[in-house]
């Protein structure tokens, strides 16, 4: 593993690696910070951009960003009780607390750290992991990636927030936008009467950029004081916690970042599943006599999810890298950077592109050394930027998103397209639908139908394959009991409770 770290260092300090990575953190610290915009809206933005970059260069940048988001949207829960990215939802309970007390610049130093922490040891974490997965992976047939994708699929609806039913109908409704197209088995056409712009499917990027992109600005349009009342009400003051906080900070980070690196692996997990969590548990564990009630200032509220959401994000592409699954949308999306750059995700990226796998990793751990430096000293450069009124903002957004998905086929229907899942984002907004279950089902779905026809006509259809051979009859096991408990009352129960803050 030392020498594959030291790979990954020889490409992720090279001038180049360095200056996408510095670009992808300070995006995403921009986009953290900037409500109503978030890094899944962002990457979908700027993947038709990174077409013409070296493949290493482009995932450092994107993978920049997602975790840069998980910094930057910290910084305004705490300071101005506005979260600037959904994971950072539940550090405003006790984080704007601790800011209107006096107290903002240890709730942003244990923000800082907790990130940091975390994010160095899901690093580690990550190249660990992935290449023991990438080992079992390479005797993985058709049978167990039917059962892993069928496992992802009842994971993306397990453990979306919000309802169970909206979540399978989500799932549902991408499983079902992912059988548009020329079904590559048989060369038949599907469902898409008689548009000839339809035969190679409904693509991601116009999905993502609608539903994610432009059916954000329609919600923040159609309450803009939502995303304008944001003002800087509240002074830093001095950094670094003392003794005490320290003290309780400190097992918090810890218990966060296990939590966050072991969430952010599931399928539908990650930043946001894992921030919750971590913020449930700690509340659990109950307050010692000299600490204040949560809701009221406790630090170890904003320092457990800040580490939890770090790893989370981080862990996630364990899967990505050692599987070519993705455990939630914006893994969803690199992916599809993947396959834009001619990258197949799945376990032969370890051993056909080395210098992409490790240097991907190495570069998290350059990432999160730069976050730090670019949160923590420049905090109210970023916080002023909140001034700038969402009006301003919304017109290059759109303007962006279409000149984006238009430049990748230079094809005027891929811009309507993008319009009219606006509109569907916006209604699944409204009726309060998680649409990342959605997302997910529209890039596992396809897997999963080519994986169970290749895996029936090499069977010559004998559907006891799938629970005789070892790795698949135990991946649907897990999806069985993963349903099954689910299904139990009290379980169910202590899931609603889990995002009962986000509500």
């Amino acid at each position: 593993m030392l020498d594959n770290l030291w790979l990954g260092f020889d490409v992720a300090v090279s001038w180049q690696n360095i200056v996408y990575a510095f670009a992808g953190c300070v995006l995403g610290t921009l986009i953290g910070v900037l409500p109503g915009i978030g890094p899944l809206a962002t990457i979908a933005m700027l993947l038709p951009a990174t077409y013409g970059l070296d493949p290493v260069a482009a995932l450092i940048m994107l993978a920049g960003i997602y975790y840069g988001a998980q910094y930057g949207g910290s910084t305004t829960a705490i300071l101005v009780n506005l979260p600037g990215e959904a994971a950072s939802v539940v550090t405003v309970i006790d984080g704007h607390q601790m800011a209107r007390q006096g107290r903002a610049g240890p709730a942003l130093a244990s923000a800082g750290i907790g990130s940091f922490f975390a994010g160095c040891v899901s690093t580690l974490v990550v190249a660990a992991f992935a290449p023991a997965l990438v080992q079992v992976a390479l005797d993985f047939g058709p049978w167990e990636y039917c059962a892993l994708m069928l496992l992802g699929l009842i994971g993306a609806v397990v453990l979306a927030s919000g309802s169970l039913l909206k979540a399978t109908a989500m799932t549902l409704l991408g499983l079902l936008l992912g059988t548009v197209g020329t079904d590559a088995i048989s060369g038949a056409t599907r469902f898409t009467f008689g548009i000839p712009e339809l035969s190679d499917g409904i693509g991601l990027l116009p999905i993502a950029m609608g539903i994610f992109g432009y059916g954000e600005i329609i919600k923040n349009l159609s309450a803009p004081g939502s995303v304008d009342r944001a003002r800087l009400s509240t002074k830093v003051g001095r950094l670094m916690p003392n003794r005490a906080d320290l003290k309780a900070m400190a097992p918090a980070i810890f218990r966060g970042t296990a939590l966050g690196s072991f969430l952010g692996v599931l399928p539908g997990g990650g930043a946001l599943l894992a921030s919750f969590t971590a913020y449930t548990m700690e509340k659990k564990l109950g307050t010692r006599a000299d600490e204040v009630p949560f809701g009221q200032g406790n630090i170890r509220g904003v320092a457990a999810p800040e580490a939890a959401n770090n790893a989370g994000s981080q862990s996630s592409f364990i899967p990505l890298l050692s599987l070519g699954i993705p455990s939630n949308p914006v893994m969803a999306m690199m992916v599809g950077a993947m396959i834009l750059h001619g990258i197949q995700p799945g376990p032969q990226v370890m051993t056909s592109n080395p210098d992409l796998f490790w240097g991907l990793i190495v570069s998290m751990w350059v990432g999160n050394l730069m976050l730090v430096i670019l949160n923590l000293p420049l905090v109210g450069i970023w916080v002023k930027l909140l001034t700038v009124p969402y009006r301003w903002l919304f017109p290059s957004i759109v303007l962006f998103c279409a000149i984006g998905v238009f430049s990748r086929n230079y094809n005027s229907f891929d811009i309507w397209m993008v319009a009219l899942f606006g509109l569907v984002g916006y209604v699944l907004i409204r009726l309060r639908c998680e649409p990342a279950p959605l997302l997910l089902g529209l890039i596992l779905g396809p897997m999963l139908e080519d994986n169970l026809r290749r895996a029936m006509l090499i069977g010559r259809g004998d559907w006891s394959l799938f629970l005789t051979r070892g790795y698949s009859a135990a991946l649907l096991v897990v999806a069985a009991v993963l349903l099954a408990m689910v299904m139990v009352p009290a379980i169910k129960r202590t899931r609603e409770e889990a995002f009962a803050e986000e509500s």
